[in-house]
């Protein structure tokens, strides 16, 4: 009877001493702060501005549990050695543009399909659509990139050393991309050699003469003042330019449960609030750069032309790697679906 007594006792504080240091360990989980490193190439524009209000969101819903810190303008490095700091951990997120994790996952570069996306109110409504969602957070998955939230950027226009006023100015030309074939692909097709390149690059090469001009964001010729190297900006709107905020799954995963589902749910709610803060934004750095530079619009009858040149590009492209392929049909669809 002793040795069954005693037997039980010693049970009874074993499954004390469990619960004791499950209590503990949980308490310290929740009473532990998380440090939030966020970087990205841009500043004071549609990417900054959603760091701040994801930033906020955060702290807020966490109770100070997550601390968040904003790193614009490539202050953690160059892009490609920031979207590196996400995969290993060193650093929590990057904003940025998809196409640049395309040696990631060839898929990211489907938002770069030329002649899909009609106006911003279109890719308000494909930003919020949950299938478009679904497929661009689970890619990277398996390279340490935990998607979190995908936001309009707006179209893209080429900025250049000497006017682009007709198609024929294209021929030559030698023009930075993203590191996109569909991108790459668009601009040879109106007789331009594309220059695949970091943001960070662009400035210097316009200034010194490298490049002839860039297939760029007008917010990100204002913001970096651009205009003191290219004063002219031909505004053939296409492709769309999509932002999308990476985590580290790292990180993540290391989170709480509680804290992954405000880093989510937050991650969302900026993204919306977001959306219409660039439209506006937008159409203030057009009237920005128009007093510093030229805004320029193809003949009407050339853009049309230029479109049809285009509208096969994407597909042409996604045809050469199956992965690809499927990612291009999800988008096109999503985009036919929202139009």
């Amino acid at each position: 009877m002793c040795r069954i007594y005693r037997a039980v006792t010693a049970l009874a504080a074993g499954v004390a001493v469990v619960s004791l240091a499950v209590t503990v360990g949980t308490a310290r989980a929740e009473g532990q702060t998380y440090v939030m490193k966020l970087g990205t190439a841009t500043i004071n524009e549609s990417q900054h501005e959603w760091c701040k209000r994801f930033v906020a969101m955060v702290e807020k819903d966490s109770g100070g549990r997550i601390k968040g810190e904003i790193y614009p303008a490539s202050q953690l490095g160059p892009i490609p050695r920031e979207i590196e700091g996400v995969q290993f951990g060193a650093i929590q997120g990057y904003v940025g543009p998809p196409e640049f994790l395309t040696g990631i996952d060839e898929r990211y570069e489907v938002v770069s399909a030329p002649g899909l996306v009609t106006d911003m109110a279109h890719e308000v409504r494909m930003v919020g659509d949950p299938a478009l969602q679904k497929m661009m957070f689970g890619f990277g998955a398996d390279k340490g990139i935990h998607g979190a939230a995908l936001f309009v950027a707006q179209p893209s226009s080429v900025i250049s050393r000497t006017p682009i006023r007709h198609l024929a100015d294209f021929k030559g030309k030698k023009l930075r991309v993203l590191a996109a074939d569909m991108q790459q692909e668009m601009l040879k097709s109106l007789g331009a050699s594309p220059v695949a390149m970091t943001l960070g690059d662009v400035l210097p090469a316009l200034q010194q003469g490298a490049i002839d001009g860039s297939l760029a964001a007008m917010t990100i010729y204002t913001t970096m003042h651009f205009w003191d190297a290219a004063k002219y900006v031909t505004e053939i709107g296409q492709p769309f330019i999509f932002s999308m905020a990476f985590m580290s799954k790292k990180w993540f995963d290391g989170l709480p449960k509680d804290l992954q589902a405000i880093i989510d749910a937050d991650a969302g709610k900026a993204a919306a609030e977001v959306n219409p803060w660039e439209a506006d934004f937008f159409d203030k750095q057009r009237q920005i750069f128009a007093q510093h530079g030229e805004l320029i619009s193809l003949p009407a009858a050339e853009q049309a032309q230029m479109m049809k040149s285009i509208a096969a590009v994407g597909a042409a492209v996604a045809r050469r790697k199956p992965r690809l392929q499927q990612a291009y049909e999800v988008f096109a669809e999503v985009a036919r679906r929202t139009k």
